[in-house]
């Protein structure tokens, strides 16, 4: 009978596994107990014959509320008074969706107005252009 692989579990620069498990397996990661932030999963497998193989997974935890700000953007050169839209939402309990909330209001695209504009020119033109062509008949 063969031995199965083992696989070790750690999450950032620990030295005790999360986990030691053998394989396959089908493991489930906890993030409520892991600090809102950038963490790193790394997976190291031992096979019968000793030899080992890490992957290394970076991954960003967001259990808190999310926190969307419209008006500026990371690393911005700013001056004077700057408009800010800022939205906190969490997920609530994840067994019930809250829609108060839930979506953040965003201003209108330019190219929106660029196309409305464009649309007006453009009837502009053809009441223009058919009023001539009635006129010269």
């Amino acid at each position: 009978m063969e031995k199965s692989n083992k696989v070790y579990i750690f999450i950032d620069e620990e030295t005790v596994p999360v986990a030691e498990l053998s394989t396959p397996v089908q493991f489930e990661l906890n993030t409520y107990k892991l600090p809102d932030g950038r963490h790193t999963l790394k997976i190291v497998s031992k096979d019968s014959a000793g030899k080992e193989g890490i992957r290394i997974i970076p991954f960003e935890v967001q259990n808190g509320p999310a926190v969307a700000v419209e008006g500026i953007k990371e690393h911005a050169v700013v001056d004077g008074m700057v408009p800010l839209m800022i939205n906190a939402y969490g997920k609530g309990d994840q067994k019930s969706f809250a829609i108060t909330g839930s979506e953040t209001p965003q201003s209108i695209p330019f190219w929106i107005y660029i196309l409305v504009i464009s649309f007006g020119a453009w009837a502009v033109y053809y009441f223009v252009t058919s009023a001539a062509v009635q006129l010269i008949k």
